[in-house]
């Protein structure tokens, strides 16, 4: 490794222990922001801001050629209980670098920020490159990329950085969070009277766990229906009126959301609310440039079943990045170093095979 990649790897891991050293909950990144806004600063490089959300252009943007979006998160989830460390105190042991979002996705953002900066004076790209460190991530919300849309979608591709083990995730399901009520009767449990809203519910839910829908993704699979949450009754002796549950569905390019709610609501007892329609299933072509990259370098591709910004895009992405997802949003969080250095390197292989 040359002095100058020394250098680079030096000031990545330094500016991640930064970012872990302040408290960045999604709605409340206004600290992490300003990290990146200083590191950018002292490299000289201009950027803009929108809320917390943060973008820069290569030095020789050219607006007549096509760009390329190198994005992450800066926020994180709060920490869970069982954190043996301070979550706050970006401490490296064993070539682990713990800390709150090092894994999620600190070290993704820091890696795709350093491979911004090694190409960023180049004056020969094939296409622009635009870094964005976004907001409210974790939460879906509406002050983070979707802020930037006139950025994003002037791109022609972006890569999304998430923990993947440095595996591409090349297509991505949705979700829709469904609010589903069913409606009886009250009446006294000693009588025979009433019409139990707890039985009719349970109906819906063995629905949901059995039902296969037709269609399947070759890369991402079935929709996936899951009743997360239930609530039904007021006291012991009273036959329940109304059982409310709610459904998280997993969504597929195959089937539009309309066409979902169609079948679902043909199928249960339920009145069907669904609370967003924002995040829908992404997927990009097997022969995109960015894929026969990976392919060229031998890197596994795959279809991702966790959710991330490219469900608020509406260009390509691929989705790709340091560290493990088994181990986000879990106590005593970590990244390897080595993980890092990987991740930087193959940051730049992919980028050097289209730039």
């Amino acid at each position: 490794m040359t002095k100058i990649q020394n250098d680079i790897q030096f000031q990545t891991i330094e500016l991640l222990q930064k970012l872990i050293g302040v408290p960045s909950f999604s709605k409340e990144e206004d600290k992490a922001a300003d990290v990146i806004r200083k590191f950018l600063k002292s490299k000289k490089i201009n950027y803009d801001t929108r809320f917390n959300n943060t973008w820069a252009k290569n030095k020789h943007f050219n607006f007549l050629k096509p760009s390329i979006l190198l994005n992450s998160h800066i926020d994180t989830v709060k920490p869970v209980n069982g954190w043996n460390k301070d979550p706050f105190q970006a401490a490296i042991e064993n070539d682990k670098l713990y800390g709150l979002g090092s894994n999620d996705a600190g070290a993704a953002l820091i890696s795709l920020l350093a491979t911004f900066l090694h190409f960023y004076e180049s004056e020969d790209l094939k296409y622009n490159l635009i870094f964005a460190a976004t907001s409210e991530e974790e939460i879906s919300g509406k002050n983070g990329i979707e802020q930037i849309e006139e950025v994003t979608g002037a791109c022609e591709f972006a890569i999304i950085g998430e923990p993947t083990e440095m595996k591409m995730a090349i297509a991505e399901k949705g979700l829709m969070v469904l609010d589903a009520e069913v409606k009886g009767k009250a009446g006294h449990t000693a009588r025979n009277e009433g019409l139990n809203a707890i039985y009719l519910a349970m109906v819906d839910v063995h629905w949901f766990q059995n039902y296969q829908f037709k269609k399947i993704n070759p890369v991402l699979g079935p929709v996936k229906l899951t009743v997360s949450m239930i609530q039904g009754g007021t006291q012991h002796n009273v036959v329940p009126d109304t059982c409310k549950y709610i459904v998280d569905v997993r969504t597929i390019p195959e089937y539009s959301t309309d066409q979902l709610l169609e079948i679902i609501r043909d199928n249960v007892k339920a009145e069907i609310k669904p609370r967003s329609v924002r995040l829908q299933p992404s997927q990009i072509d097997k022969e995109h440039i960015m894929v026969k990259a990976a392919e060229k370098l031998g890197i596994e591709t795959f279809g991702s079943s966790t959710l991330s910004d490219q469900a608020l895009l509406k260009i390509p992405s691929v989705k790709i990045g340091p560290g493990k997802s088994e181990r986000s949003h879990t106590a005593d969080e970590f990244i390897y170093l080595q993980e890092i250095e990987d991740g930087l390197k193959i940051y730049r292989k992919l980028l050097d095979q289209v730039l």
